[in-house]
């Protein structure tokens, strides 16, 4: 079999793209005409292939045997409708912070596959739409972009009132009523109307039981990210630029990543106006606000020698606590830092790994905790939190004495010994993400 031509597929999406932006208003009838074999080749493989089996019991490998044959028929059974059946998810859980279970989607590989070629058709048309505010699940886009957005369009305003909003079960209560209007502005292809019907109907596998849920993005679905950002493009991100921000009377700002999303107030009257609405407003789309952790953060920058009005509060979003703090040269600036509990979630998984793992051989045990301590660096790792890395770089490295302490009951292991053993593994220092570059919010350029 041939290797993909993702040049094909690219020159593909820049038409779409183009067609997309020539046309702003007009829904796009015909976009599964460019998926052919090749398409569904160049999505096989941005598709994860280690990923946990679906109810098929069907590996990467497995499928990879044909791909050539498992491709094509793909191809006739998604296109001729009827033929295609959407496989249930296969429900698992995994264990949160707190005790509880959070529950977790497994689509067949196939499916996965079928996904991500529908992603891709959809993805250049809607980037074309969608707004500057949301970084979530885009290409050339970032958390840490998102981060750097907030820090910017604070310091610009002199900081205000900072409105942290939480959806409550979004991607489980997502109204497929609503999201099928969504999609038929801009999208009226009826192969792609008609997967994606199959994917918000099929079921999903728990415990030998399969249940239909009504509301929510498909459990696991490649797709699910692409639609739930979607959805709240037309609910929050539409509204609010072109609705909500005309009748304010002092500048505003709003940075959504997925469904987390943090809005600025230059006033307090404009802040409170929108958090009264707020509710109604997700209420006609099915989506509730959570009354317990949604906060009006009165975020202002503080006044020398001290502010009269108690000093600012802070706030956290994207895993990172949001503070005004001093700069080198003594200017008030916005500072972020290890949010309390992510940094304490961060620890307890390592702990728990090298608890379960800590009879197997050092050279094992360095190579992963090296890996998981270089990820912890390459997201935390942001100008102002070397003190928060740190730190976790000498919990780690603690917390791994204390285990090897306890492969026997003969004698504790000795920070001494502790030292030696880390010359000969040595454990990456921390270290700084330098720079934060902001992207186009469109990828697909003529």
């Amino acid at each position: 079999m041939g290797s993909p031509t993702p040049g094909t597929v690219s020159t593909k999406q820049q038409r779409i793209a183009e067609l997309s932006r020539q046309m702003p208003e007009a829904a796009i009838r015909s976009l599964s005409h460019h998926m052919d074999v090749e398409w569904l080749k160049e999505a096989y493989q941005r598709t994860r292939k280690d990923g946990a089996v679906g109810v098929d019991g069907q590996t990467a490998q497995d499928y990879a045997e044909n791909l050539e044959a498992n491709l094509q028929s793909l191809l006739d059974r998604a296109k001729a409708g009827d033929p295609y059946k959407a496989p249930p998810v296969r429900r698992v859980y995994i264990p949160k912070a707190d005790g509880s279970q959070r529950p977790l989607g497994i689509p067949t590989f196939e499916d996965k596959v079928l996904q991500r070629a529908v992603v891709m058709l959809l993805e250049p048309l809607y980037e074309q739409d969608f707004l500057d505010c949301s970084y979530g699940f885009r290409p050339g886009r970032s958390a840490h972009q998102a981060l750097q957005a907030i820090r910017r369009q604070t310091m610009n305003m002199g900081g205000g009132w900072l409105l942290d909003v939480d959806i409550r079960q979004y991607f489980d209560t997502l109204d497929h009523g609503c999201l099928r209007e969504i999609l038929g502005k801009r999208m009226r292809d009826g192969v792609v109307k008609r997967l994606i019907g199959k994917w918000l109907k099929a079921g999903v596998l728990d415990q030998g039981c399969i249940t239909h849920p009504e509301t929510g993005t498909p459990q696991g679905g490649v797709i699910s990210p692409l639609l739930a950002n979607l959805y709240l493009h037309e609910v929050l991100d539409v509204w609010f630029e072109r609705e909500v921000k005309s009748r304010l009377r002092g500048q505003a700002f709003l940075v959504r990543y997925a469904d987390d999303f943090v809005m600025g107030f230059a006033r307090e009257e404009d802040a409170r106006r929108v958090l009264e609405v707020l509710p109604k407003r997700f209420g006609k789309f099915g989506l509730r606000i959570h009354p317990d952790k949604t906060r009006l953060v009165e975020f202002r920058k503080p006044k020398e020698p001290r502010d009269p009005g108690g000093g600012p509060g802070n706030f956290d979003f994207l895993g990172f606590t949001h503070y005004w703090g001093k700069s080198r040269e003594g200017y008030w600036v916005v500072k972020r830092k290890t949010s309390k509990k992510r940094f304490s979630r961060a620890v307890k998984a390592i702990g728990d790994w090298l608890k379960k793992n800590r009879h197997y051989r050092l050279s094992d045990q360095h190579k992963t905790l090296s890996q998981k301590l270089i990820g912890h660096y390459n997201y935390y790792g942001i100008t102002g939190n070397f003190r928060s890395i740190a730190n976790f770089a000498f919990t780690v490295r603690s917390l791994w004495k204390k285990w090897l302490g306890r492969r026997s009951q003969r004698a504790v292991l000795s920070w001494e010994a502790m030292l030696r053993l880390l010359e000969r593994f040595p454990l990456p220092p921390p270290r700084l993400k330098r720079t934060i570059t902001l992207m186009p919010a469109a990828t697909y350029v003529m």
